[in-house]
């Protein structure tokens, strides 16, 4: 009988509820009056009692004949141009002698083509459409007797300066990052290309945040296919908030479950200009200076920005550094596990009894030491980064060395797995993109390693890269260009070419135009005939 009672009441609340929602729905959709009091009610009845909304009513025209308002939000908008360019302009700057001249200033186009001096003007008839353009930092101006209003482009926020990113440091390169604001970003990517086929499309997402989304290509170079993706899937989005990328990331990834992300991102403006020339698409989001960047592929976590501006041979021995580095932060404790608990018999002689001295007396398996070990550097580093950074960087330090000493010296953890566990921390942090990843594959191969041994560790391997050879980001093949195999794409994975001989786009992204520059731009020394 309750439960019966209970669904009613909520079946009648749901009811009133979307009631209500259809109601502010079809306000919202309304048309605008004619009438400026009319229009003035609906919009207090849309944002309330907020204290940042100004409507400011003035008289205009030759006598005052003319009522309008305009309606902005108090630091969503640059007072100055609001004052200079359409208070202005309309209360001072017009001087009518008949009034059937004053009656043209109904007209919302004289008004919009004569009197304002602002660079976007736009017309609008919705009450909708005025609420988006007021939210987004514009100036409404109403005008009393027309049925239209003008969004008025006057946006001056507060914003954050172009400063050097954070998570991509390089020591030779641009020192620009990205920033929270999207037409400084979207002016950072027009600075690098400077070419007018560089498109960029806008959308907004979230029920009720109203994120502004731009997608940004080269349209001669992505594939179509990639564009019409990309878009039906982010108007697939149904959600309240978009507040960063990472929302976006999550909702347009091809493998949701997987611990690899198949959806890049960056701070750096080169290193996204880099990836649309190569017909690539980047995702801006509004709020956030991380911009993500699709297709791709599992190489690039690899790769650095800085390694195009060096010479080839040591950007090549580098990016061998970072691949031997990520196995190592992934396999060590494993491989340790392994040796010490099933193939002591591969452990030279010496080592071996250093290593049994090391361990005498600890009273946990090395299974054990290791997940403790992990789980204390882990438990470190979240410190560390949480943390302010003066007190972050010193509880990183000294708590990884007072704790490692203490554990040593109380017989809890063996020098050997101290030594290990420190080596996989340096190593893990040569790959910052794949640090999440690399975290979750050392505890699964540490477990395998414990049970099985190295068998174990090879079925881990084994299973990780079947894994990896099967996802997919926006239909290029996630290993590529190795699986599938393209030879002439080799020339920038774990080896970089030099620059005058990658001459063609990646085969595996979906290219329209193959060639980026010339064949033959070998730089050589000038001929007899040259210098004569």
């Amino acid at each position: 009988m309750f439960r019966s009672i209970h669904s009613k009441l909520r079946f009648w609340q749901l009811a009133n509820h979307n009631g209500a929602n259809a109601n502010h729905s079809e306000n919202s959709q309304s048309n605008l009056f004619d009438n400026l009091n009319k229009n003035l009610t609906a919009l207090k009845c849309v944002f309330g009692n907020s204290y940042d909304l100004n409507m400011r009513e003035f008289n205009f025209g030759d006598q005052g004949l003319t009522r309008g308002a305009i309606i902005f939000l108090s630091g969503m908008t640059d007072t100055a141009i609001i004052n200079e360019s359409i208070i202005k302009p309309l209360m001072y700057g017009i001087r009518l002698s008949s009034r059937q001249e004053t009656s043209l200033l109904n007209n919302m186009s004289i008004i919009q083509t004569t009197l304002l001096t602002v660079g976007m003007v736009q017309k609008a008839s919705k009450i909708d459409e005025v609420v988006d353009g007021c939210l987004s930092g514009k100036t409404i101006l109403l005008i009393d007797g027309s049925k239209e209003a003008l969004v008025i482009g006057t946006e001056g926020w507060e914003t954050r300066g172009v400063d050097e990113p954070k998570t991509e440091s390089v020591v030779r390169g641009p020192r620009e990052g990205f920033t929270e604001n999207l037409l400084t970003n979207t002016t950072l990517l027009r600075r690098k290309i400077k070419n007018p086929n560089l498109t960029l499309e806008t959308m907004k997402i979230g029920e009720q945040t109203k994120t502004t989304i731009c997608v940004a290509y080269l349209k001669d170079l992505v594939p179509p296919q990639l564009i019409k993706e990309i878009q039906r899937r982010l108007q697939r989005i149904k959600t309240d908030a978009i507040l960063e990328s990472g929302y976006i990331e999550q909702f347009i990834e091809d493998a949701p479950f997987s611990i690899f992300s198949t959806v890049a991102n960056s701070e750096k403006p080169d290193l996204v200009a880099a990836k649309i020339l190569e017909g690539r698409a980047a995702i801006f989001v509004d709020g956030t200076p991380f911009v993500l960047t699709v297709p791709m592929v599992f190489i690039e976590s690899f790769q650095s920005a800085e390694d195009y501006y060096s010479r080839p041979y040591f950007a090549s021995v580098v990016r061998l550094l970072r691949s031997l580095a990520f196995f190592i932060s992934i396999t060590a404790p494993a491989i340790y596990v392994a040796l010490t608990t099933f193939h002591q018999e591969l452990i030279p002689t010496s080592l071996l009894f250093t290593m049994a001295a090391s361990e005498e007396g600890v009273p946990f398996p090395a299974m054990a030491e290791a997940l403790i070990m992990g789980t204390t550097f882990e438990i470190l580093r979240e410190a560390g980064v949480r943390l302010p950074r003066p007190i972050g960087q010193a509880v990183s330090i000294v708590g990884a060395l007072v704790i490692g000493e203490a554990a040593v010296g109380a017989g809890i953890i063996g020098e050997p797995m101290v030594i290990v566990i420190a080596l996989t921390a340096i190593c893990s942090f040569v790959v910052p993109s794949q640090t999440d990843s690399g975290s979750i594959l050392r505890l699964i191969l540490v477990l395998l390693a414990g049970a099985m041994g190295g068998f174990g560790i090879a079925v881990g391997l084994m299973g990780t890269f079947i894994h990896l050879a099967s996802l997919r980001s926006f239909g290029t093949p996630y290993l590529s260009p190795f699986a599938p195999l393209s030879t002439q794409d080799l020339k920038d994975t774990f080896i970089r070419a030099p620059i005058w001989a990658m001459f063609t786009r990646p085969r595996t992204i979906g290219w329209h135009d193959p060639e980026r520059q010339e064949f033959r731009l070998k730089p050589s020394h000038p001929s007899e005939e040259d210098k004569s």
